[in-house]
């Protein structure tokens, strides 16, 4: 791998003192899918770092602190040296050699007793349990400071975490948030860790349909999609990845966890892993489904050996986040230059539905498709446009007189 790197160059790496280190980091970026020329400027920037520190040997183990202040010796060109400093990471904690300080956090203990009960008593999933951490961290960081102890937490000091939080979320995000409060707050009443029940909070009242429609008008959702440019790997990815949420209404987290193995191109169907409902849901795929498939697994898609349907374009190959779904739609919503300030890419997903909806699709069948468990959740989708209610709307009737031409009844 360093000869293919360096064709030119090669014996400075392979003759270098740290070579073994150079060898096998070439090595691991190749085998994580890094390509030629960030692989080669890797390798490159390790070289220079290790090659300052004479007293590194082929087994030799290194902490987080001590990569970091090697690394950051080079006053030069600090980002893409932290970039290095990463990969280097990885490599090292993939064969053990990384030493990971233990965290000395007081509340360690207790969050990591938490992260348990919340998997193994209320059987959440790993999502939902790093919301409620997330939650309990921010709480026990803002209001036990070190002079205190959790036993004496107060009611005043809970209200003020939650007026804080309050003022960075909107009230629907807020009452998650209070829930994963309340919740905390009742085990460590349970365990003994807070002296008083402290978990009655008010939450923000919020109504059923109080919101605006987020579905978006169907002409416009194909606009967007046709100003999707599909000149590069990355248009036909994003192109594909949007049509499949418009078209087939799937979540972020759907998307991201379909597989090459999804697809079963002789029945026509994919299979959707459903995160949110621990459910498989099989939906037929049209031909021009089909079609745009082939054409990203020709176009759009990296060659790589993983599952994974929809990888990151940028070095190293690997699969993509849900949080990268809405990243990619933001981007091609403000590239389009269409009317979309403030939708997301769930608005695709209504839009969906309420596409079904005009179509004459049953409200149970949409729900099915949507792979919801009430028809309650379902009907959230389906909250009615202001031309949708024109078309319904009845005639005001006119008053008429009595008689024509009469005198009008007196008072």
């Amino acid at each position: 791998m360093i000869t293919d790197l360096f064709p030119r160059t090669h014996r400075q790496y392979t003759e270098s003192p740290v070579a073994s280190w150079l060898v096998g980091f070439a090595d691991w970026l190749e085998s994580a899918g890094y390509t030629h020329d960030p692989a080669h400027d890797h390798v490159r920037r390790l070289r220079e770092v290790l090659e300052r520190n004479e007293s590194v040997v082929p087994d030799a183990k290194f902490s987080v602190a001590e990569l970091a202040m090697m690394f950051t010796s080079s006053a030069r060109q600090q980002p893409v040296f932290r970039g290095t400093q990463h990969a280097f990471e990885k490599l090292l904690s993939s064969r053990g050699q990384l030493i990971i300080e233990p965290d000395s956090s007081r509340f360690k203990p207790l969050l990591d007793s938490y992260r348990h009960y919340l998997i193994d008593a209320r059987g959440f999933a790993t999502a939902t349990v790093k919301q409620h951490l997330a939650t309990a961290s921010a709480l026990l960081a803002q209001s036990v400071p070190p002079e205190i102890s959790l036993f004496e937490l107060s009611v005043q000091a809970v209200e003020q975490f939650v007026i804080t939080t309050s003022q960075r979320m909107k009230r629907q995000s807020l009452q998650h948030s209070i829930a994963h409060l309340r919740a905390f707050l009742r085990y460590c009443h349970a365990c003994g860790e807070i002296q008083e029940q402290i978990d009655k909070i008010d939450t923000p009242r919020t109504y059923r349909d109080e919101l605006p429609p987020r579905a978006l008008d169907w002409k416009l959702v194909q606009r967007l999609l046709r100003s999707v440019d599909r000149s590069s790997a990355a248009g036909w990815r994003d192109y594909t990845i949007l049509y499949l949420m418009a078209h087939y209404g799937l979540r972020p987290s759907e998307i991201v966890a379909i597989t090459l193995e999804s697809i079963d191109w002789e029945t026509k169907t994919v299979r959707v892993e459903q995160c949110k409902t621990r459910s498989t849901l099989i939906l037929p795929l049209s031909n021009k489904t089909l079609i745009l498939l082939k054409r990203y697994l020709r176009h759009g898609r990296p060659n790589s050996s993983r599952s994974e349907l929809f990888l990151r374009v940028r070095t190293p190959a690997g699969p993509i986040d849900r949080t990268a779904i809405t990243d990619i739609y933001e981007k091609r919503a403000r590239l389009s230059g269409l009317p979309l300030q403030g939708t997301s890419s769930y608005c695709l997903r209504h839009s969906f539905a309420m596409r079904l909806l005009k179509r004459g699709v049953g409200i149970k069948t949409i729900g099915d498709l949507l792979g919801h468990r009430t028809l309650e959740s379902t009907c959230v989708y389906l909250r009615l446009q202001t031309d949708v209610l024109r078309e319904v709307a009845l005639p005001v009737p006119r008053q008429q007189s009595a008689k024509r031409g009469g005198h009008h009844a007196s008072c």
